[in-house]
């Protein structure tokens, strides 16, 4: 993946390491301490969890990044208190973001606002795991399976910042032919819908719509981002092929913000939005 939304930039490195990835292994010895502390062989724990033993061992061993349906199992059938859990956290919070895409989601950790203008695909904090999938699955080079798990898991887990407390103030505008693109299809795309409808009722979430026919529009510039953080701080984000850029001059600042402003008029209100959405799910 190249992009926040064509997903969050998604790191493409190799999940098989012939040495162990140092927060791999820290995760892989957390789920060797509470296997032994449970008294279990790896023989026994890949009976409970549903692995292979050779799985089972390259996750201890730091050489394999584990999916999140074996860390739920694990947790599981460990009674890890919610341990594994936390680990499964840590490990990842940098794991399947790119490197230029690193800084901004750190930035978002610590956001009041966040105003987001996408022409090219769902922003990842709007996407639904099967959106995400396709996604992935239609951008060469294909990832390997546990780098797609990667993926997903850190896109999923940035979305707990929707409904965070204190709120974050998001603003969402999406181009109409995002959505008219179908991508992963139209069972997909109705679920994607559903989706977005669930996220506009959010108090702190504004979604506009830009209809498909707007004479008048002021991003042909491109997608960008704009965010306010905890000292009123804003700082813009704007994104490539394989790069991207976090901007903090003052002037490219208060061109984004006239950009978005202007796109917030021109596009349709949320309330306009949120019947355009339902037309378009009943027409699929």
């Amino acid at each position: 993946m190249t992009t926040d939304d064509h997903g969050d930039p998604d790191d493409c490195g190799d999940n098989e390491t012939s040495a162990p990835d140092p927060d791999l292994w820290e995760f892989g010895q957390t789920v060797k301490a509470f296997r032994k502390h449970a008294g279990l062989t790896q023989e026994q724990l890949h009976a409970g969890v549903g692995y292979s033993v050779q799985y089972v061992a390259s996750v201890e061993q730091g050489r394999r990044h584990p999916s999140p349906r074996f860390i739920e199992r694990s947790e599981q059938v460990l009674s890890a208190f919610g341990v594994i859990k936390i680990a499964a956290n840590r490990m990842t919070r940098r794991r399947g973001l790119a490197s230029w895409f690193r800084r901004w989601a750190e930035l978002e950790q610590l956001a009041i606002a966040l105003n987001t203008y996408e022409c090219r695909s769902i922003p990842g904090l709007l996407q639904t795991e099967a959106y995400a999938r396709a996604l992935i699955r239609n951008v060469p080079p294909l990832p390997a399976p546990e780098v797609e798990e990667a993926r997903i898991f850190r896109r999923l887990e940035r979305q707990k910042l929707l409904t965070r407390v204190p709120y974050i103030a998001f603003s969402f505008i999406i181009e109409q032919a995002v959505i008219e693109r179908q991508t992963g299809g139209p069972e997909v795309t109705r679920e994607l819908i559903d989706h977005l409808l669930e996220c506009a009722k959010l108090p702190n979430v504004d979604i506009q719509i830009m209809p498909l026919i707007s004479p008048e529009h002021a991003g042909p510039d491109g997608p960008f981002q704009l965010l306010e953080t905890e000292e009123h701080e804003w700082v813009g984000y704007s994104e490539g092929q394989q790069t991207g850029r976090v901007i903090s001059d003052p002037k490219d600042i208060s061109m984004l913000h006239q950009r978005y402003a202007k796109l917030r008029i021109q596009a349709l209100n949320p309330a306009a939005s949120t019947g355009l959405l339902m037309r378009m799910r009943g027409s699929l």
